[in-house]
C-alpha cells in the first residue's frame, strides 16, 4: 500500500498513465519470460525443434549454440573441459549479458521469477511480516560454495539443485520430485523470507549481477527532482536499497542506478506518476533540470492522494 494515503501502490501511475502504461515493463516481461520458456518446449511437446537444449546450454536452429557461462565456469573447475560449441556459446551469452546488464536474465528471462513475484504477491496480500532476511551478500557466499563443491565433487554442483532446470524438467515429463524444488522456491518467499530467493541466496542472480558490473542499460531518477515521495518505486523494486542513491543523491549526483543488483525490471519506471525514472544508458549521467512546482503536482495526483 502506498504509504502516504493507504492506498495501492501504482494508484497514482495508473490514473495519470492508465492501466496498461502502468504496467508495461511487468507486462513485458511476463510475454519475454512465457517466450524464452516457450521455444525449449516446442520440441518436446510439439516436435518442433527451432531450439534443443534448455537454459543451460542451447542449440538454435541448429547453428547458434548458447551456453550458460555459470555452467561453464562450474563445468570447467569441475575438471570437465568442454567442447568448442559450448566455449563459444558462453562466450556469445556472457557478451551479451555484460552488455545490456547481467540481472536481466533474472527479470526479463529466468522462469522462476514469475514464481518468487507470485509469492511476493501474495505474501503483501495477506499482510504478512517481512520475515527473516538473510544478509545481502548471502547470495555470494552461496556462489563460492556452489564453485567449491564443483572443485572438490568434480560436478557441475548448482545443476543438482538448480530450481531453473527443474522447472522445465517437470514441464516436460510431468509432475513430480522435481517440482519439489519450485515449491520450496515459492514458500521460501512466501513464508520464510519476504525475495529472499533471487534477492539474497539465488547464485545464478549473483554470478549475472558480477558479469553486468559495467553494463551499458541502466535505469535512471532523470526526474528526480519531481518525485513526490509517494514511496511507490521502493514498494515494487526486489532490491529497493539500489534506487536510494540515484533518487535521493544531491545534485551533483549520478541519477544512474549503477548497483549490479537492479535487475533491470522496469517496475519503478511502470509505478511512478510523475515519471521520475526511465531506461538510459550508463554515460547519460545528468539528471534533467527542475519542473515548475505546478508541473510536479498534477490534479490527477492531488485527487489521488485526497481520495
Amino acid at each position: 500500500m502506498s504509504r502516504k494515503a493507504d492506498i495501492p501502490v501504482g494508484h497514482d501511475a495508473i490514473a495519470e498513465k492508465g492501466w496498461l502504461s502502468a504496467h508495461k515493463y511487468l507486462l513485458l516481461r511476463r510475454f519475454s519470460q512465457a517466450f524464452f520458456l516457450a521455444i525449449f518446449l516446442l520440441g518436446p511437446w510439439f516436435g518442433i525443434w527451432w531450439v534443443k537444449g534448455n537454459l543451460s546450454g542451447s542449440l538454435t536452429f541448429g547453428v547458434l549454440p548458447l551456453t550458460d557461462p555459470f555452467i561453464l565456469i562450474q563445468s570447467i573447475v569441475a575438471g570437465h573441459w568442454p567442447e568448442t560449441t559450448a566455449l563459444i556459446g558462453a562466450v556469445i551469452v556472457a557478451a551479451a549479458y555484460a552488455l545490456i546488464g547481467g540481472r536481466v536474465y533474472c527479470s526479463w528471462v529466468c522462469p522462476i521469477n514469475p514464481v518468487t513475484d507470485g509469492a511476493h504477491w501474495l505474501h503483501e496480500k495477506l499482510g504478512m511480516p517481512k520475515g527473516w532476511q538473510p544478509k545481502a551478500n548471502t547470495r555470494y557466499w552461496v556462489l563460492a560454495m556452489v564453485l567449491a563443491v564443483s572443485v572438490l565433487g568434480g560436478v557441475i554442483a548448482w545443476e543438482l539443485v538448480n530450481p531453473i532446470s527443474m522447472l522445465h524438467r517437470g514441464l516436460i515429463f510431468g509432475m513430480g520430485f522435481a517440482w519439489a524444488f519450485v515449491l520450496a522456491v515459492f514458500v521460501f518467499d512466501f513464508a520464510v523470507a519476504r525475495r529472499g530467493w533471487c534477492g539474497h541466496l539465488c547464485p545464478v542472480g549473483a554470478f549475472y549481477g558480477l558479469l553486468g558490473t559495467k553494463s551499458l542499460l541502466r535505469v535512471s531518477a532523470v526526474d528526480r527532482a519531481a518525485c513526490d515521495d509517494c514511496m511507490d518505486c521502493f514498494a515494487v523494486c526486489p532490491e529497493m536499497h539500489v534506487i536510494t542513491p540515484a533518487l535521493r543523491g544531491r545534485d551533483e549526483d549520478t541519477p544512474l542506478i549503477l548497483s549490479p543488483d537492479c535487475t533491470n525490471c522496469g517496475r519503478c519506471i511502470d509505478v511512478c506518476a510523475p515519471q521520475v525514472f526511465r531506461f538510459t544508458h550508463r554515460f547519460d549521467d545528468s539528471p534533467a533540470p527542475a519542473r515548475p512546482e505546478r508541473e510536479k503536482n498534477t490534479p490527477s495526483t492531488k485527487a489521488s492522494r485526497a481520495a
